[in-house]
């Protein structure tokens, strides 16, 4: 793993493999670390040089110092359907991501963001479109607060919790993931990576302020309808926290979108569904328009 200053903050970031690049942009308060080993396996067979870094407050990358909002705040900001402040918006995560890119050499990249990440790709392709060969969003939304809503099951949950310590992140994680994954989540499987996950970094107030910046930040919808981009959507029937209506949406805001959803699929990636989504992922990838070779 590496570091770069980038935007203004510092960004860590691991690459693997070689051939056409692959950003890797992770959700909410999620670390690079936590792309599973094998669904990178499979896009590094594919040919792709994977690229993944931790978002501006999270991980090993910069950490903000503001107030962050409460959890009953954003409870009722979700709830009202109503804009919250935040210190910085998706907007500035995406110019992160770039800026990334412009330390790296990397002129384009094929563009892969889960959740929250896939929001902060949304607005990478919608600001910096020649920065994107495909874009694909994953169990994620348009900003428009009538889609991608989560359960009030999901909302009730956070906010029964206690507030998150050290001594209690791994089993709040545990239960929090029970709730949103799939019929493949293992418990002892995921013990283990939350485990790993708090002992790098520890940041409950970080994951609070990119809440407030996905709830604050506007709707991407009219400008999602003039993306040129080849772009895959794919969603999980059975996501809990960003309900299915999100993914149909962006896929119908982005002209000539492909929408993949999986009937066995929440907000997770299963290990069942990794070559599937590489494929997929290939597939768009083929769709990128060729670079013009330079002629004497």
């Amino acid at each position: 793993m590496a570091v770069v200053e980038a935007n203004g903050i510092e960004i860590e970031y691991h690459e693997r493999g070689a051939g056409q690049p692959l950003l890797l942009v992770m959700g909410l308060g999620g670390q690079l670390i936590d792309w599973p080993e094998g669904f990178v396996d499979e896009l590094v067979d594919r040919g792709f040089r994977v690229i993944s870094f931790d978002n501006r407050d999270s991980g090993l990358s910069t950490e903000f110092s503001g107030p962050p909002p409460t959890r009953g705040e954003i409870a009722r900001a979700v709830l009202v359907r109503r804009r919250i402040k935040s210190e910085y918006l998706l907007h500035d995560m995406a110019r992160d991501a770039v800026g990334l890119l412009d330390q790296l050499g990397i002129e384009s990249a094929h563009v892969v963001g889960m959740s929250m990440g896939g929001m902060i790709a949304q607005e990478i392709a919608i600001e910096y479109p020649a920065r994107v060969r495909t874009l694909t969003s994953i169990m994620s939304t348009t900003g428009n607060p009538r889609v991608g809503r989560p359960s009030w099951r999901v909302v009730r949950g956070v906010l029964r919790r206690e507030e998150p310590t050290v001594e209690n992140a791994i089993e709040q994680s545990i239960a929090t993931f029970r709730e949103v994954c799939g019929p493949t989540f293992d418990a002892d499987e995921f013990r283990v990576l939350a485990e790993r996950s708090v002992a790098r970094s520890f940041r409950p107030a970080g994951t609070l302020r990119q809440l407030a910046a996905i709830i604050a930040s506007p709707d991407r919808t009219e400008r999602l309808a003039e993306l040129r981009v080849p772009t895959l959507v794919i969603h999980g029937m059975l996501d809990p926290l960003v309900r299915s209506s999100g993914g149909i949406a962006t896929a119908r805001a982005i002209p000539n979108a492909r929408l993949v959803m999986f009937n066995d699929m929440a907000h997770d990636l299963p290990h069942t569904r990794w070559k599937d989504i590489a494929d997929e992922i290939t597939s768009i990838a083929a769709r990128a328009p060729q670079p013009v070779a330079a002629t004497s």
